[in-house]
């Protein structure tokens, strides 16, 4: 009896799984692309942030901005006001021996 079952039933499963794996690896490929999408548009969205480019940036972690502190390094200075390029490179903290 069992014998004549799982003939019956084999041929259905066999292509049914087949069916689902396939799915299921479609599915969890196609989500991997959507997070990729995803992450490359934020990464370009906070790559638009100035702060350090500008003079009021300090570089300090305990103050980064002289001017607004809170939203130093975020999305909301993306299009600050107070914005203002700085004149004069970047210096090392590193002191040199003369």
């Amino acid at each position: 009896m069992f014998n004549l079952l799982l003939q019956v039933v084999q041929p259905i499963t066999t292509p049914l799984c087949l069916l689902s794996v396939s799915s299921l690896l479609a599915v969890f490929l196609w989500s991997i692309l959507i997070a990729t999408r995803d992450g490359i548009t934020r990464l370009k969205q906070l790559h638009q942030v100035p702060c350090s480019r500008c003079a009021y940036f300090t570089g300090d972690y305990r103050l980064k901005c002289t001017v607004h502190p809170c939203k130093a390094l975020t999305e909301d200075a993306i299009n600050c006001l107070d914005y203002e390029p700085t004149t004069h490179p970047p210096q090392s903290r590193t002191k040199t021996c003369k």
